[in-house]
This record gives structure tokens, sequence and C-alpha cells, in this order.
């Protein structure tokens, strides 16, 4: 792909400073860019790069003072990250996805697949399921009976979607994900025994999600473990049955979310953090790395950190203190020791 710095400007509505017939042809780190390539300065403090990077164009914020002595074309705008990335999303779509149907696959006669859609080989594609336009389902994967698959959503390769299960339009499911398997339900018995509780719901993914590698999302004891729009997941994460995750959350790697946990709209979940089942997460709940969540958070927008976690100022105080107890204690022993020689 080709385009200008000119059309780069237009497209992100930014103010060029420089020659706007340069040519870019790839996006590339700053400190690696070279000719032809196009990056960007979101933190003033690796301006210097802009001096010594070989790009050919450099997205910049609007405040940001450039001195003299600059290669590259600047193209100025608000948001130089949000800019960059809406660049990264036009190259990655003119990388050519796959069209067609592969062969080996099946595709039971009962399925209702859309217009100019791909799926690849070893697939399979059971009853009664729909592939919405454009959908892209790459080879191994198993999408069970009755499930739907939106328009433009990517299945990466081995991804398993267990029957009745619902994804969105426009979501990204990484390699291995898979979708619905029973939850953790299992009753004890007075001998001792566990007997396992059937698992009869679903898993609900709406528009806009991305899923990571080999992510896991239990299906409902009834009723519908629901990820919200716009809800994005890293790799390794456990989401039991019955969960909720309220739109535009975020949710790092091997976090693990026990069931019936509802989780508030744009909420930030660190990796390994751990929620105990049954607790609601106001709105903009931030859990921070390693957390363990065993209480419910009424107040929207706070941040939690630790195990039990707590508010985070709360978190920082306490550790802080823990880090004066081998001063404390030695204060101590000096006034034991002060005390004894008085006696």
């Amino acid at each position: 792909m080709e385009i200008t710095a000119k059309d780069l400007s237009t497209l992100l509505k930014g103010r060029i400073e420089g020659n706007p017939d340069v040519i870019v042809r790839r996006p590339a780190p700053i400190e690696d860019a070279t000719e032809g390539c196009v990056s960007f300065i979101s933190n003033p403090k690796y301006e210097g790069f802009a001096y010594s990077t070989k790009a050919s164009v450099l997205i910049v914020s609007n405040e940001l003072e450039i001195r003299n002595g600059i290669k590259s074309t600047l193209i100025r705008v608000d948001d130089p990250y949000s800019s960059f990335s809406e660049i990264l999303g036009k190259f990655n779509g003119a990388a050519s996805m796959p069209t067609g149907i592969e062969q080996p696959v099946y595709i039971d006669p009962t399925a209702t697949i859309g217009r100019d859609v791909y799926i690849g080989a070893f697939s399979y594609i059971g009853p009664g399921v729909t592939v919405g336009d454009q959908a892209k389902i790459f080879p191994m994967c198993y999408v069970g009976a009755e499930s739907s698959v939106g328009a433009g959503s990517v299945l990466y390769p081995s991804v398993t979607v267990y029957p009745g299960c619902a994804i969105g339009h426009r979501c990204v499911v990484h390699a291995g994900v898979v979708i619905g398997s029973d939850g953790f339900g299992f009753a004890p018995q007075k001998d001792g025994t566990l007997s396992k509780v059937p698992q009869i719901g679903n898993v609900v993914i709406e528009d806009d999600v991305e899923i990571g590698a080999n992510t896991a999302i239990d299906r409902a004891s009834m009723g519908s473990t629901i990820i919200k729009r716009g809800v994005k997941i890293d790799n390794l994460v456990q989401i039991a049955h019955n969960v909720e995750i309220g739109e535009g959350s975020a949710i790092a790697a091997q976090a693990g979310i026990s069931g019936s946990v509802q989780i508030g709209k744009h909420s930030m979940i660190g990796g390994q953090a751990g929620f105990v089942g049954h607790i609601t997460l106001a709105d903009g709940t931030k859990v921070n790395a390693q957390s363990g969540v065993t209480k419910s958070v009424k107040e929207s927008g706070k941040s939690l950190m630790g195990s039990p976690a707590v508010d985070l100022k709360k978190y920082y105080h306490t550790i802080a203190l823990m880090y004066r107890l081998p001063e404390v204690m030695e204060r101590l022993e000096a006034l034991e020791k002060a005390l004894k020689e008085k006696q």
C-alpha cells in the first residue's frame, strides 16, 4: 500500500508541515523507521527521536513544539496515539483477507452462509448455524449447531464455538478460543462425590468485541454469559458461567472471573486479577494486576489493588507502612532495651 502525506492528513483531519507529496508505504516504530515509513510521537519525552528518525512522516500533537532540523514531514493532530491507531487499521485493512470456501470443510445443509465469506479447510459448520456477510472463519474452527457468527467477524484458527452461542458483528476471536464450554458447576453429594450440574445456557458476545488467544468463556448454567459491545479481552483469560462484562471494558491476560460476576461498563481489569463469584463492580472500576476482588464495588470509578483488593490509596499507604516495619522494630527493640536497663 502507498499513500501520500496529504492523503494521510485528510484521513486524520490533521495539519501538514513539510512535503505533502512524500510517499508512505508502511508504519514503523520511530526508532526503527526508514524512508517510506510513518511513525508517531504521543509522549513528549520521545521528542528526541524526531531529529534522528528516518521516517518520511511523523504524526505529532498540535501542542508539540519542534525545534529546527527535523527532516520528516509532520502531520499535527489532537491525539497522535489514536490517529496512528487509525493508520494501522488502514494498512491492516489493505492486506488481503482470504475469501471463498476451501476444501475439505463440512457445512450442514441447514446452515445459512452470507456473501463474501471465507471458511478455511477442515472447519465444521453445524446445523442451523448462521454466518454473516464477509465473516472469516479460518481453518480448523468448530461452530456448533444453532450458533451464529455476525457480519464482518473473524474467527482465527482452531476457535471452538459450542452449540447455541452467538457472536456479534465485527468481532475478532483469536486462535484457540473456546466459547460456550460448560460452566464449573458441581453439587457435593453426601458420599463426598461431586455431581455435575447440567449447563444449559449459552454465551452471547455483542458487536465489536475482541477476544485474545486461548481464552475460555463458559456457557451459563441457565440464561446467558454476556460480553457486551466493545469489550476487549486479552489472551488466556477465564470467564465463568453467567458472568456479564459491561460495554467497553478491557481485561488483561490471565485474569480469572468466577461465576455470576457482573462488571460495569468501561472497567479495566489488570493481568492475573481474580474475582470471587456473585459480586458486582460499578461502572469504570479499575482493578490492578494480581489483585483479588472479594467484595462488590458500589462506587463508580474506584481503583483497587491487593489481595484482598482495597482502595488503591489505602493499599499504597499500607505498603508504605509495611516497608517501615524493620525501622519500627528497631526502635521498639531499642525502647525495650532502655526500659530493661532502667529497671
